[in-house]
């Protein structure tokens, strides 16, 4: 084999043993399964789908729900984490052979590659994941699913399929967030007297690449649908009364999390080396 292909096949390997002695090393078989009702619930979600002037107001309430809703606290956090970034490295680098161009690069590469796809994405799984679970668990402990589903109704596509269509504007928010926290560490570089504007502006030029933004796009996107659906399996499939909504929103907060970080690292395995 070649190098390429021998390391694929090893960082295959090694995924596959480790989920498969994580999934049987507690509860027996409980991990598998829940994985594969996880699975069938995706392909559950586009089958006998809810007629278009019905879902269209769904999908408009959700992107309300969980887009608009969060471009706030997005914003916040991305502005003063990349004020840090640019501070942090500013600190770091106090040398006076150490250009510092370096303080724009090292923030452009942090925010664009990981902290603005993969750290909000998890930001926002507390935020948006637990009012997915608690909002459908709300309804399967009220019995409203039960209702739809009498009444011939898919629950699964009514219930989740708006808000997947929903955060197909994620990507949107991702790039809000890389450019809110590169500009925030513009600010606390130029007004701390860390660099100049013209420094670290150089920096943000510095072997820059296209393809890491697709790279952050991309990322953006599959987490987009982590975020849509897993909490939606928590809540749809959780039994109990009120007082389990909320331990079943923690449950997948912790798993929606989990699921990012995982993915984050297969991708960058894949797209980066």
């Amino acid at each position: 084999m070649k190098t390429r292909e021998k390391e694929i096949f090893h960082f295959s390997f090694f995924t596959i043993h480790f989920f498969c002695t994580f999934a049987l090393s507690k509860n027996k078989m409980k991990h598998l399964e829940a994985i594969g009702r996880y699975f069938l619930m995706i392909y559950e979600i586009f089958r006998k789908r809810t007629k278009w002037s019905i879902m269209k107001k769904l999908i408009m309430k959700e992107i309300d729900d969980l887009m608009y809703s969060s471009l706030g606290i997005i914003a916040f956090i991305s502005l003063f984490v990349g004020a840090v970034i640019a501070i942090q490295m500013a600190l770091n680098i106090d040398n006076p052979l150490i250009p510092k161009s370096l303080i724009g690069f090292a923030t452009r590469q942090t925010i664009v590659l990981e902290f603005a796809p993969t750290f909000t994405s998890i930001i926002v799984a507390g935020k948006v994941g637990s009012f997915i679970t608690s909002s459908i668990g709300t309804m399967r402990v009220t019995e409203q699913i039960d209702a739809l589903d009498i009444m011939g109704v898919n629950s699964l596509n009514y219930l989740i399929f708006p808000k997947i269509i929903a955060l197909l504007l994620y990507p949107f928010a991702i790039t809000m967030a890389m450019a809110l926290g590169i500009y925030g560490g513009y600010i606390a570089a130029t007004v701390g007297h860390y660099a100049t504007s013209a420094e670290f502006l150089e920096g943000l030029k510095l072997q820059f690449r296209s393809f890491d933004i697709t790279y952050a796009l991309i990322k953006s996107v599959i987490f987009a649908f982590v975020l849509a659906t897993i909490p939606a399996y928590h809540g749809y499939y959780m039994k109990g009364g009120a007082l389990d909504v909320g331990k079943a929103s923690t449950v997948s907060f912790v798993w929606t999390s989990v699921a990012i970080i995982i993915i984050d690292f297969i991708i960058t395995q894949i797209l980066l080396t």
